[in-house]
């Protein structure tokens, strides 16, 4: 069956040493607390098991507390109160928090020694580096606070970050978690009217942006795209600071707009913290909005706070020393979720501003050689794209500093998984290949680093997520590689705390598919060895003549023909079979697009998975549309082909790529 190919296929490829495994904060945690392997530290996690206190979802969020160095103002009086159900289970109450006491207060204290440490390392597409300390971030950051007090910003007021990657965005970040302000990240690569969704849904007074950064060589604005979209919103939004970055002459609003330098460098660089619920929203995040308009994700200090540490610390290894990098956006899930779970442990972040392959396509060799980095996280799609460019801009660079590859966004094919693990991890360094959500502020599946990995693996379950595979019944399923719906059978303290627009959509979305389940929309199978797998969102399984696929299992069946670099399988209706296959094609450099590759790509997929999923068409594109995270956005593919209603392309970052397919049909 389908469902067989990438599972019984892959064998293990990255197995640790016995002293690699022996010096990863997981183990220690293992050590510490009688637990022999990894499926009975899943199993302590997450279950309670008769006879042990030691376990369970309610004992291991406890204990994380004080392992984790978690500080709150007051302790709370139980680890959760499930009352009103999963849906709406209350973390850590009574307790008091803030997470910027946590990933910055107490780091710049006078007598730490963590006060003069990196916090941030930045390096701008133009060559330009800064180094931020705890110190300078604190100092900053209580000047945004009291530039938001000012200006009438309290405790649950919502403020917009429409900001580029610089290091001023963290300290707005925390100077609103300071106050008590709900911060809304907002992609710097928006437009106009996905601007103005998340400023009006979210209610933002008061947004910071800047004038503009650095892409590909030239000036990209920010301030005039915010003006427009605040034109159209019905939120009153009284101020708007600019951060200058590339120094031109932008648009100005008399009354309503500010310079940095005046509205924040002019502040007292002293704030005294709020001492907030460990309920209180730190976060409004949007999702990507792939299905409809975007959601609003709430996140509280408590739960963003343990779940952004608990995945830093176990999954990442995360080590005095150690400087992370993690190609991303503020207004993206992986931007905070960096910065929180570094910072919490004083760790340094590095930053960067511009492309990927400019003025090179060796650009993040360049800079992982040069500062040393330690961790270096991507989605698949810009791996991709690095791997067409040719292994040389690679093998030319020295990337030992690196100790541990992340991935995230997408399903990996496995040509480009053995390509990074290979040529960038010099196949020493394990994938840290992690899927959960904006929802979550982190994952339901992560692989840890003690673990033997396959191509493509997410490994398993995350710590103390209760996590499962379902058939259609809601059961679990059983026999290996069989199929099924990627499910959480209980609440997290990170779980989003209805949304933004009202439990009804929530509801819906997330827990009406079977009682008391969170329906999470993957499309998951576990092998015969243990090992978790992702075949993309289950509402984009393609159903050909009654059976089912995964358009990431067509598109990897795909990629495995030599020419091919990146596809893209989508639905499309036949007479016939109800739905055919069209698969969309980019080719390596070098390669030609004829007839004779179309029929090759096209009996290699039905080699591979079986005939009824063969193709029926296969076209040749320059490139795909995409989200802000890297996802292809194969819902607007099928919809332009095929002619239909297209939706909301407020999360596509490149909506020209939709031209191409227009060619191509």
């Amino acid at each position: 069956m389908a469902s067989d190919t990438l599972a019984d296929t892959e064998e293990i490829v990255h197995k640790p040493t016995q002293a690699a495994v022996e010096s990863t904060n997981v183990w220690s945690f293992m050590q510490a607390y009688g637990i022999e392997d990894y499926d009975d530290l899943i199993e302590r996690t997450t279950t309670d098991i008769e006879g042990v206190p030691a376990s369970g979802v309610d004992w291991f969020w406890d204990e994380l507390v004080d392992y984790l160095d978690i500080e709150f103002y007051e302790d709370y009086d139980a680890v959760r109160d499930d009352a009103d159900g999963p849906q709406f289970t209350d973390w850590y109450p009574g307790g008091s928090i803030n997470i910027a006491h946590n990933v910055l207060d107490r780091h710049a204290a006078r007598d730490t020694e963590r006060r003069n440490s990196v916090a941030c390392l930045w390096e701008g597409e133009d060559g330009a580096t800064r180094n931020v300390t705890y110190h300078e971030l604190h100092r900053q950051s209580n000047q945004v606070a009291n530039a938001l007090r000012e200006r009438g910003i309290e405790q649950g007021d919502t403020v917009g970050l429409y900001m580029p990657m610089v290091p001023e965005v963290i300290s707005i970040l925390y100077g609103c978690f300071k106050v008590g302000a709900i911060a809304v990240p907002i992609f710097s690569g928006f437009g106009v009217d996905a601007t103005a969704t998340r400023i009006e849904d979210s209610g933002s007074s008061v947004v910071f942006t800047a004038d503009g950064f650095y892409r590909r060589g030239s000036e990209l604005t920010l301030k005039d795209t915010l003006d427009e979209a605040i034109e159209t919103v019905e939120t009153d939004v009284s101020s708007v600071v600019v951060y200058e970055r590339t120094g031109s002459d932008v648009p100005w609003v008399d009354g309503r707009d500010e310079p940095w330098t005046a509205a924040v460098e002019t502040q007292a660089d002293t704030f005294e913290t709020v001492q907030l619920d460990s309920t209180d929203p730190s976060m409004l995040l949007y999702s990507s909005g792939t299905t409809g308009k975007p959601k609003g994700i709430v996140h509280t200090h408590a739960g963003v706070q343990m779940q952004c540490a608990k995945e830093l610390h176990f999954g990442f290894d995360l080590k005095a020393g150690d400087r992370f990098f993690w190609v991303s956006d503020i207004g993206w899930m992986m931007g905070p979720w960096t910065l929180i779970g570094n910072h919490t442990f004083g760790g340094t972040v590095f930053m960067y501003e511009g492309a990927p392959d400019y003025p090179e396509p060796d650009r993040f060799w360049q800079m992982i050689d040069r500062h040393d980095l330690t961790h270096f996280g991507i989605s698949p799609t810009a791996i991709r794209a690095l791997r067409k460019q040719g292994d040389d801009w690679v093998t030319d660079h020295d990337l030992s500093s690196l100790r541990i590859l992340g991935s995230t966004g997408e399903p990996w094919d496995p040509e480009s998984w053995q390509w990074f693990y290979e040529k960038v991890g010099n196949e020493d360094c394990p994938i840290i290949n992690i899927s959960g959500g904006t929802e979550i502020c982190g994952c339901f599946l992560m692989p840890m680093p003690t673990q033997p990995l396959k191509p493509c693996s997410l490994g398993g379950p995350g710590l103390g997520m209760d996590i499962d595979i379902v058939d259609s019944d809601g059961n679990s399923i059983v026999d290996t590689n069989e199929r099924g719906y990627l499910v959480a059978r209980d609440s997290c303290p990170s779980m989003t705390r209805s949304l933004w627009s009202g439990d009804e959509r929530y509801l819906e979305e997330y827990w009406s598919t079977w009682d008391d389940v969170w329906d999470h929309g993957d499309w998951a199978q576990k092998d015969a060895d243990g090992f978790w797998f992702l075949h993309g969102r289950a509402d984009d399984a393609l159903n050909i003549a009654g059976r089912k696929v995964g358009p990431a299992e067509v598109e990897g069946a795909a990629m495995d023909h030599e020419a091919v670099n990146q596809a893209a399988a989508v639905g499309v209706p036949d007479d016939t079979t109800g739905t055919a296959v069209a698969l969309f094609v980019v080719t390596d450099d070098g390669e030609t697009e004829s007839d004779d590759l179309r029929n090759e790509v096209r009996e290699l997929v039905g080699d591979e998975l079986g005939k009824p999923f063969r193709p029926r068409e296969v076209r040749f594109v320059d490139e795909f549309p995409v989200t802000q995270s890297g996802k292809i956005v194969r819902r607007a593919i099928q919809a332009r082909h095929t002619g239909e209603d297209i939706g909301d392309l407020s999360s596509v970052e490149n909506p020209d790529a939709l031209d191409a397919i227009d060619r191509a049909r």
